[in-house]
């Protein structure tokens, strides 16, 4: 199997953390994928944690769930800013319920809360949403990358190579529903 051609969302808002934005970002291209920044509408370009632009190509409104083979959600402060837009939240769970690769980072955990994706799920994030990830049902495994069916998350960038490369076997592997 291969994702050349396969079309990723990749979810940004302000305060994004660069690396787990871009790192994913380039590796998918680099494997072949067809790497789409996904906003919220409200701003023409977000700024990362460091101040970074990304400029999405596409707005949250304008997406539809079928149309793409994964989703990725970076952390930093964004999955916060992320959660409080029900389109955004509602695209996750929709990623999810077909079966389709969601791969969450370090606090992107926060969106698979609000997605309310996780209960009775194994799952990694950054230590301080841990708590948040238990109460909504997740079992918490401390490594670096955590695939529970379409599902692969990360603690934080230095677990980045396991991330891609997790999501990149679920990415070119065929759809489970």
């Amino acid at each position: 199997m291969s994702v050349i051609d396969k079309k990723v969302a990749i979810l940004v808002e302000d305060l994004y953390e660069d690396l787990e934005l871009w790192y994913p970002y380039y590796r998918l291209r680099e494997e072949g994928a067809e790497v789409h920044l996904v906003g919220s509408g409200r701003l023409p370009t977000h700024t990362s944690r460091y101040g970074y632009p990304a400029t999405p190509d596409l707005v949250i409104d304008d997406v539809r769930a079928a149309d793409f083979a994964a989703v990725v959600i970076p952390g930093g402060y964004s999955p916060d800013l992320m959660r409080r837009k029900p389109p955004m939240v509602d695209f996750v769970r929709e990623m999810d319920r077909a079966g389709k690769p969601v791969a969450a980072i370090c606090h992107a955990g926060w969106m698979l809360v609000s997605a309310d994706i996780v209960r009775g799920r194994r799952a990694t994030c950054f230590f301080s949403i841990k708590d948040d990830l238990v109460a909504a049902g997740a079992e918490y495994v401390d490594e670096p990358a955590v695939v529970d069916g379409n599902l692969v998350t990360s603690r934080f960038p230095a677990d980045l190579p396991d991330f891609c490369k997790a999501l990149v076997r679920l990415l070119a592997a065929p759809v489970q529903v």
